[in-house]
């Protein structure tokens, strides 16, 4: 049995959509695993028996969790370990959203930057506001590498899944 031209039509769908999602990986306002998670649930919903299986989709909701706390986890740990306070941690997400505006260097060098100055603006001196703005960027430096993992992951299970569903009859 082979994939009707509907049913590959959804699985690339659903595969682009899944690619916004891992876009959201690195820039902040766009969802990582909960979009790819959301992709799965709606191509399962259209094409039910040749869908991803409910196993699955449980491992696709299980890897959405642990990615979520993982990021919050890693960014938290890595400001935390070099020093950084609260302002710290809001500064190197304003840095990273106004960093986004500036392509590569700007997602690179806008955490550090905004938890640097944030720190600063919290009463630091400036060695200790370059320690602290550092740690947050690695903290979300390893929080964005542990969500495209994850992203490529979900997309690699879901892809073989729907397709030995479709190719099998379900």
């Amino acid at each position: 049995m082979s994939m009707s031209g509907e049913q590959i039509v959804g699985l690339v769908l659903a595969l682009l959509v899944m690619c916004v999602g891992l876009a959201g990986s690195i820039l902040p306002a766009l969802p990582s695993t909960p979009l790819v998670l959301a992709a799965a649930i709606v191509h399962k919903l259209y094409f039910g028996p040749t869908g991803a299986g409910w196993i699955v989709l449980t491992i696709l909701a299980l890897i959405t969790i642990v990615s979520l706390v993982m990021d919050y986890l890693s960014t938290v740990y890595g400001a935390k370990q070099l020093g950084a306070t609260r302002w710290g941690s809001w500064g190197s997400i304003v840095g990273l959203i106004v960093g986004m505006f500036f392509s590569l260097p700007g997602l690179l060098i806008g955490p550090f930057l905004g938890a640097l100055a944030f720190e600063m603006v919290g009463g630091r001196n400036l060695k200790a506001s370059s320690k602290a703005g550092f740690g947050a960027t690695l903290g979300l430096l390893a929080g964005s590498l542990g969500r495209i993992a994850c992203c490529l992951a979900m997309m690699g299970l879901f892809t073989v899944n729907v397709v030995y569903r479709s190719m099998t009859g379900g």
